[in-house]
């Protein structure tokens, strides 16, 4: 390794604890109040999950999505008359029958994905698998949909979560849409909060919620079916406590024209809503490396693990929905009552029931409104990392691939948390709003990766190839037809949106891409020869008025060049004499004094003129302009001085071949009791020659 001449070699740190222990002293302590202690890269190692902190990080998404699938299954089915027209066992067939399919269209994609998970041990997500196997454009459309739907994610869960939360009866003096979007605003704001603090940490924080939630669901399917077959536990189905079959006239009006509709193309509609269930499956494998070792299988594990808790948790929800005849028919918050309330409501009492059935009411109240804002963490797990990803192929402005003391893509999770309060205010944190939006990006995520996999597998030839290529080739068969569903079904109800947003973010990912390639070009040292002689500069030192600073400004300009020049902007001419005859006592004749007039007050048109001249008379050289700057001491007496440095930097910045230096002079208390010390100063006419004004300008 070369050195510069004359330079000392560079001394390793041989004590990494205190160099550590060093620079937390260096953090602020506010933030270190607010965002704990910083973590080493060394101890990287140590921020990854175990496979049970794993499951709530990455699976909580897809685990809370029975809250609101089948509840916009029922909602399907309600929409076209089917709940008022058919019998309740049709009604209870058709929801079950749509539920099977969804839970084998996971078992297909879950089964892909493990294919995925331990091809791409570094994090297989469809970004990179797509970008990898089909191409750039592929690739981007991938992350496009993605960074889409982890944002829908956000604003979905923490909308379902606070419409549940909302729902109980101790909350009922605020189910209006106000109350709604503040709730979920702050909800958003404490769940960015949380993971700036670290993803460790914030694994441990949803670990309780996610375990709480599955428990609290398994209990409420297995007392429902026992209620229900064994008659051992009372079912509340009267009075208040009955689950909402009331059918909206509009609906009871369309019921032959729903009736009319081929089954096929009901069920596909139901289908296409339910698929949000869906949503977050990816996220373990994108997330492998966030994993402890042996990542792939801890992974794979956990994706498994995920798909029963799902697939068991959707089958009993709609289970119970259907045998009840659940009617979910609301589109608006003030009078919606979710899927999941109305069951919790009827099996375990919601009204007019002892202390212990009415706990384990809002227990399942409580945990639902938990994991569903919980669930945005999956999204705050991958969104920054699939924005480091791209921003680091130079699709993304590079600093989403900074990481915080906290080890955490900081950035990113702001990015994120900003565009999911705009969803929320935007449509008013309506679920039944956002879902339409939803899933469009995650199965065109689906359908790109898996493609992407079969390709992978024929390029390699490794050994069971062929098996694992079909795999993958069902997933992306089975995902691109649920995809094209889904478009034509959620289209005209606002999906639109996303394929407008995926387009406009491709073509950003594809100019920012270009942008990196034109400053890769024009910084390559490639052929590049440096000149023979090195080019001496010319330095400009700023002079407002003569002061201690400016004369500690003045020796530095020497030390950078021989061609050295001090500039006063003549904005009042009646300074200007009196500043001559300082310099002239004070410097003297060594370095030339340039006074530029402005006759209209203007700072920064008289130094351009001249620094246009001085750039024709030495195009080969580089200029560098010297401001001199006094530091108060209180951070809050920066607001009584001028700021003209700023603007020098400002309008310069731009302008080839100038470099702007600042030399800031610190005033403290010991030089003003050295200033008290040392004579008056001098005066002309009873008047002092340095005031305030002229130091300040």
């Amino acid at each position: 390794m070369g050195m510069w001449p004359n330079s000392a070699p560079i001394k390793s740190v041989k004590d990494p604890a205190a160099q550590r222990q060093r620079g937390l002293h260096s953090v602020n302590p506010l933030r270190l109040l607010l965002f704990g202690r910083p973590i080493a890269t060394e101890k990287q190692e140590h921020a990854r999950l175990p496979k049970y902190l794993a499951l709530p990080v990455f699976s909580s998404d897809a685990i809370s999505s029975v809250a609101y699938a089948t509840q916009q299954i029922l909602l399907a089915f309600g929409a076209a008359g089917l709940a008022a027209a058919a019998s309740a066992t049709l009604y209870s067939r058709m929801t079950m029958l749509v539920t099977l399919a969804i839970v084998i269209l996971l078992v297909i994609v879950v089964t892909s994905y493990q294919q995925t998970i331990y091809a791409y041990p570094s994090g297989g997500g469809s970004y990179i698998v797509s970008k990898d196997n089909l191409g750039t454009l592929p690739g981007l459309i991938a992350g496009a949909a993605l960074l889409i739907d982890y944002v829908l994610t956000v604003a979905v869960s923490i909308a379902s979560g606070m419409q549940n939360f909302l729902a109980t009866p101790v909350m009922h003096a605020f189910q209006n849409q106000k109350d709604l979007v503040f709730v979920c605003v702050m909800a958003i704001l404490l769940i960015t909060y949380a993971n700036l603090r670290g993803l460790k940490e914030s694994g441990a924080l949803f670990a309780l919620p996610t375990y709480s939630f599955i428990f609290m669901g398994v209990l409420l399917i297995v007392l429902g079916v026992a209620g229900i077959e064994f008659h051992w536990w009372h079912v509340y189905m009267q009075g208040k406590n009955a689950v909402n079959q009331y059918i909206p006239p509009d609906a009871i009006n369309n019921a032959a024209g729903g009736m009319a509709l081929a089954m096929i193309a009901l069920s596909l509609r139901a289908f296409a809503n339910g698929c949000s269930a869906m949503t977050g499956t990816e996220a373990v494998s994108n997330g492998i490396p966030a994993f402890r070792k042996p990542e792939s299988h801890n992974a794979a594990i956990t994706l498994i693990w995920m798909a029963i808790i799902l697939g068991s948790l959707l089958i009993g929800i709609s289970w119970l929905a259907a045998r009840l005849h659940v009617v979910y028919w609301e589109t608006h918050m003030a009078t919606a009552t979710p899927v999941i309330d109305q069951l919790s409501g009827a099996i375990f009492g919601k009204y007019d029931s002892g202390p212990f059935r009415k706990t384990l009411y809002y227990a399942m109240q409580f945990t639902t409104m938990l994991i569903l804002v919980v669930a945005a963490q999956t999204s705050y797990a991958d969104f920054p990392r699939l924005s480091a990803i791209l921003a680091r192929d130079r699709f993304m402005p590079r600093q989403l691939s900074n990481q915080a003391d906290k080890l955490v893509f900081s950035n990113g999770i702001l990015l994120l948390g900003f565009f999911a309060i705009a969803l929320i205010i935007a449509f008013h944190g309506s679920v039944d709003r956002l879902i339409p939006l939803y899933a469009v990006g995650v199965f065109t995520a689906f359908t790109l990766s898996q493609a992407g996999m079969v390709v992978h597998w024929r390029r390699l030839k490794s050994k069971g190839w062929h098996v694992k290529a079909v795999i993958n080739g069902m997933g992306a068969l089975a995902t691109f037809i649920v995809l094209t569903n889904i478009i034509i079904e959620k289209a005209p109800e606002g999906a639109w949106i996303v394929i407008v947003v995926a387009i406009i973010l491709v073509i950003t990912f594809m100019m920012i891409g270009k942008h990196y390639a034109y400053i890769r070009r024009n910084l390559s040292i490639i052929n590049w020869k440096p000149a023979h002689e090195a080019s001496n500069s010319t330095v400009l030192l700023m002079l407002p008025s003569l002061h201690r600073g400016a004369l500690t400004a003045l020796a530095y300009a020497r030390s950078i060049s021989n061609d050295c020049r001090a500039i006063h902007i003549e904005i009042d001419p009646a300074d200007t004499p009196r500043l001559l005859k300082d310099w002239e006592r004070y410097v003297g004749e060594d370095i030339p004094l340039v006074v530029l007039p402005s006759p209209y007050r203007s700072l920064i048109g008289p130094l351009s003129a001249y620094l246009d001249q001085v750039q024709a008379d030495h195009p080969d050289k580089i200029v560098t302009v010297v401001v001199p700057e006094f530091v108060c001491p209180k951070w809050y007496q920066r607001f009584l001085h001028n700021s003209n440095g700023l603007l020098v930097k400002y309008y310069l910045g731009q302008r080839p071949g100038v470099v702007v230096s600042n030399v800031r002079y610190f005033l403290s208390p010991e030089m003003e009791e050295d200033a008290a010390q040392a004579s008056q100063p001098p005066t002309e006419g009873g008047k002092e020659v340095h005031t305030i004004e002229e130091v300040d300008r």
